[in-house]
């Protein structure tokens, strides 16, 4: 698959907002590999080739085992998520799905029992974010395969 365009360098202008909520979220109380292991699930229902191997690396980078990378499609099933994980990724995939239903309650309820209304705000604006990245990354289909571990922290600065 050939890229269309190189939207990061035609677009810079139009890039920063995304990338000033990529500096308030580096931030955030809610900790960096779950918000990286969010990015990466929301990445996986998209289906954005360059996002998932930016975030398995960075995830592999920050520690995060092989298991939990490959089980992570099947996380309702898989053992190796703790409770707040997985209200993380309940929430993630109900917002990312918006169109199949809206966000239920029960959902809503559960991420309420792990996160403080101020992570809750910081983790729907993740899930927000790669979003958006997928979609921009999919429509001008940035290569997979060439992202460095940090290659991106200069943009959060």
């Amino acid at each position: 698959m050939e890229q269309r365009m190189n939207f990061y360098e035609k677009g810079q202008n139009a890039m920063k907002p995304l990338f000033g909520l990529g500096a308030y979220l580096s931030k955030s109380l809610v900790e960096k590999q779950l918000l990286d292991l969010i990015h990466y699930r929301v990445s996986q229902i998209n289906g954005c080739a360059y996002c998932l191997d930016m975030h398995s690396k960075d995830l592999r980078a920050l520690g995060e085992t092989e298991q939990r990378l490959y089980m992570l499609d099947a996380w309702e099933e898989s053992p190796f998520y703790t409770e707040r994980e997985r209200a993380a990724l309940a929430w993630a995939e109900a917002v990312t799905k918006i169109t199949e239903r809206r966000v239920p309650d029960k959902i809503y309820e559960t991420v309420r029992k792990q996160f403080s209304e101020t992570e809750l705000v910081d983790l729907t604006m993740a899930v927000l974010l790669i979003n958006n990245y997928n979609r921009i990354n999919i429509a001008f289909r940035t290569p997979a395969g060439t992202y460095k571990v940090g290659e991106h922290e200069v943009l959060l600065k």
